[in-house]
């Protein structure tokens, strides 16, 4: 059976001057329930724009967004920044507040009481793979891998179905940021999420993403799977995206063997 649309982008645009200059352009896209899409391209080309149009940061300036069957213009903002989990790269934990304190941030707003809201904390620790005893540590004590873990769990804590991720493992060495994306589409299974993910990584796009969709110049080029970008790209600037991947692999073969890179 074909699955629900979870979001539908039917031509938006955003004009941040009023002068005509689009940071996006006529970009519609469909993500339906469950699907891990990833959004790449080149700095910008309007990704993160297109994230907060989603959950109305910003105003689009013409066209439609519609998030789980309704449009984004007719409903509350608050109740709809509620309602999606957000995760970016810098994270923005409170410094003043405990982790306990920073996942609890949404819940408390809604009126949750303090017994529902320990046993979601205890639970979502766990789900992101951080120690109980981590709760009553403040974000200041915590590595960078450890705060992004952190800010997973807070975007999470509602419930949400949908999560919105603008570079979230970008800050981090590689070796954590490999560790965090695999656990983040561990995640987004077990959880039946609905996942776009902003990345400037095309590798780590390939790897997670079950679609990839290729932003320039404010609107979307082209998607696909991955394998149907990386074996049939239709345009040219795709094709150059595309190939890093695999020239990244030859290149790693070539040290291996022996051979010149």
């Amino acid at each position: 059976m074909e699955k629900t649309i979870a979001i539908s982008i039917v031509d938006a645009s955003k004009s941040y001057d009023g002068q005509g200059a689009l940071a996006v352009h006529n970009l519609s896209l469909e993500v339906r329930e469950g699907e891990f899409v990833a959004i790449v391209g080149e700095s910008g080309s309007g990704k993160t724009t297109l994230l907060k149009l989603i959950n109305r940061l910003v105003e689009p300036s013409g066209g439609e967004i519609i998030v789980s069957g309704n449009n984004v213009g007719a409903v509350d903002p608050i109740r709809l920044r509620r309602s999606i989990g957000y995760v970016f790269q810098e994270v923005g934990l409170f410094p003043h507040m405990t982790v306990a304190e920073n996942v609890a941030v949404t819940p408390r707003l809604l009126g949750w009481d303090s017994a529902k809201i320990d046993a979601r904390v205890a639970e979502l620790l766990e789900l992101v793979r951080l120690p109980q005893e981590s709760a009553s540590r403040f974000p200041a004590t915590l590595s960078g891998g450890q705060r992004q873990r952190v800010g997973v769990a807070r975007a999470l804590a509602a419930g949400p179905k949908i999560m919105l991720m603008d570079e979230p493992f970008g800050a981090v060495d590689a070796i954590t940021r490999e560790g965090l994306a695999s656990d983040y589409r561990t995640l987004h299974e077990r959880l039946k999420l609905t996942t776009i993910l902003i990345t400037h990584d095309v590798v780590e796009a390939v790897l997670l993403a079950d679609r990839i969709a290729v932003m320039h110049v404010g609107t979307i080029l082209e998607q696909g799977t991955p394998r149907d970008l990386l074996s049939h790209p239709a345009h040219d600037y795709v094709r150059e995206l595309m190939a890093m991947p695999r020239q990244q692999a030859d290149r790693v073969g070539a040290l291996v063997s022996g051979a010149s890179p």
